[in-house]
């Protein structure tokens, strides 16, 4: 790895690192379930559904990879938080907000994905 590439991954890892601190700091319920974990992996899986899309039409160079999909998208989304997030619901025994916590994040994620991939086909067609 030269250094212009570890300096894409490194920026795009701290700035999606401290916009998840950001999202994460206050925490907001929505009927005693925590929501800003899943507002970042959603969020997270969007953007990287539509930036999977257009760096394949635009062609663009692998070190917009580096800086986004890998340095952005994988310091911003968590995977950890969410599973220390479902186990606290557990350890206070309250295993439907768990199992619910479990399938918003994964299922809303993937949903994310997808829609973040058409949207960007949509830009890709109506570009070319």
């Amino acid at each position: 790895m030269k250094w212009l590439e570890f300096g894409l991954l490194a920026l795009g890892a701290v700035i999606g690192a401290y916009l998840r601190y950001r999202m994460v700091e206050s925490p907001v319920t929505f009927f005693g379930l925590p929501v800003n974990v899943l507002m970042v992996n959603v969020s997270g899986s969007f953007i990287l559904g539509l930036f999977s899309v257009l760096s394949l039409a635009f062609n663009l160079d692998s070190r917009y990879t580096l800086f986004m999909a890998i340095g952005f998208c994988g310091s911003y989304t968590t995977m950890s938080s969410f599973e220390l997030e479902t186990v606290n619901l557990m350890d206070n025994h309250r295993l439907g907000a768990a199992a619910l916590d479990m399938a918003a994040n994964v299922g809303f994620s993937f949903v994310a994905v997808i829609l973040g991939r058409l949207l960007g086909t949509a830009v890709v067609e109506r570009v070319f």
